[in-house]
């Protein structure tokens, strides 16, 4: 498989709850519709509010590092190497990276 150029990018500040993290991205694949993403995503120490449209839901699997997402509701689960989550489509809460993290990502974007 080849690297792909990494983008680099930083939370909306309106978003950011904690610190200023950088985020790297490593899309291997995408689709010609945009309809499906996939790559390594990787992001420094920090926090911020995310909030999924009605049609995008994200798989990832933990590589290095720790993270932790809390719903609306502040109710939390903790990610470490070898875990797996489903962000699903229209979730709202905060995605905080408690150490450097390192993560496989396939987004699908859901057409209207």
């Amino acid at each position: 498989s080849s690297i792909s150029t990494p983008s680099h990018d930083h939370p909306k500040a309106e978003r950011l709850v904690a610190g200023n993290p950088q985020r790297t991205t490593w899309e291997h694949y995408s689709n010609a519709s945009g309809e499906i993403s996939s790559g390594v995503w990787a992001c420094e120490v920090g926090a911020w509010r995310i909030a999924f449209d009605e049609r995008s839901d994200e798989y990832f699997h933990v590589l290095e590092g720790r993270i932790r997402i809390s719903d609306e509701h502040g109710v939390a689960s903790e990610f470490g190497p070898g875990d797996a989550c489903v962000i699903p489509a229209g979730f709202t809460g905060t995605f905080t990276v408690l150490a450097p993290v390192k993560k496989h990502y396939v987004m699908i974007k859901r057409k209207a």
